[in-house]
């Protein structure tokens, strides 16, 4: 199997394109990584200028030679080249699976919204240099190589939809051209390095958007490295969500297995394949 890295958002370092090589031949030899020039380039704060950041997308996407498309890491920039980029998608590009998280989002929902079938949301290349990080990696591989259901998140219900997304991602996303259609789906959520107060503003906004509270539900992943209110917000992550859940009419399901760190799940976009077992309590 052929999978091609790219870095739409923020520049990927070579020593840890190697290391991820390297884990990759240990542990999916049938896997032949690919990293995009591109993915290390430089441009202020990107992998690349905008249109190297387009066109190395592009030409991954596009080559029948690949099978898979893997986001190197997040940071920021995927939302400036999103949309150019969707409009120069051919029909190899449709063939491919898409996996990434964070910053990703951007690209993810919009590869979904135009009826991509195997966009999913799940760990990175840069996932390595995290503790425990070659975990989360050998997970996205096995889940790109083999389609293992060990990968998956827990909590995925059989017989619904689903998308995942960080908070921020999804507010700024929500109204633009890229917000897939999520009537129906089990949303799953997740924040890094975000005060409380911006992610009750962002939930806010999430869940004031007529095509969110179509959703089925929201479940919440892992908020990490909170940063501190002066004064405390005095609210948790799930009390935050819940109370927005609640504004808005739409069920609040629980936990789920996503995050900013190494026990990052995998979440297909789209209905859930089959059960799985193990189900995350509410």
């Amino acid at each position: 199997m052929r999978i091609g890295v790219v870095a739409p958002s923020s520049r990927f370092p070579e020593e840890s394109a190697r290391r991820v090589e390297a884990l990759a031949a240990r542990v999916a030899p049938d896997a032949a990584l690919h990293f995009h020039p591109q993915c290390f380039l430089r441009h202020n704060h990107f992998a690349g200028t905008d249109a190297a950041r387009a066109d190395a997308f592009v030409e991954f996407a596009n080559d029948p030679g690949f099978d898979a498309l893997w986001f190197a890491r997040g940071g920021y920039g995927a939302c400036r080249i999103a949309e150019s980029v969707l409009a120069r998608l051919g029909p190899a590009a449709r063939a491919k699976a898409y996996l990434g998280y964070s910053d990703a989002g951007f690209l993810l929902a919009g590869l979904y919204r135009a009826g991509f079938a195997r966009v999913a949301h799940g760990p990175m290349p840069q996932d390595v240099a995290r503790d425990g990080g070659e975990a989360a990696v050998a997970r996205a591989l096995a889940w790109l190589v083999r389609g293992d259901r060990d990968a998956l998140d827990p909590a995925i219900a059989p017989g619904l939809p689903h998308a995942a997304f960080n908070i921020t991602v999804l507010g700024h996303l929500i109204g633009t051209g890229l917000q897939p259609d999520l009537a129906g789906h089990v949303l799953m959520l997740e924040e890094v390095s975000e005060h409380m107060y911006r992610t009750d503003r962002a939930m806010f906004h999430i869940t004031s958007n007529d095509g969110v509270r179509q959703a089925a539900g929201i479940r919440l992943g892992r908020c990490s490295d909170v940063q501190p209110n002066d004064p405390d917000f005095g609210e948790s992550e799930e009390e935050v969500v819940r109370h927005w859940c609640a504004r808005a009419g739409i069920p609040y399901l629980g936990r789920c297995d996503i995050g900013h760190d190494a026990g990052n799940r995998v979440v297909p976009f789209g209905p859930a394949p089959q059960a799985l077992s193990g189900a995350v309590a509410s």
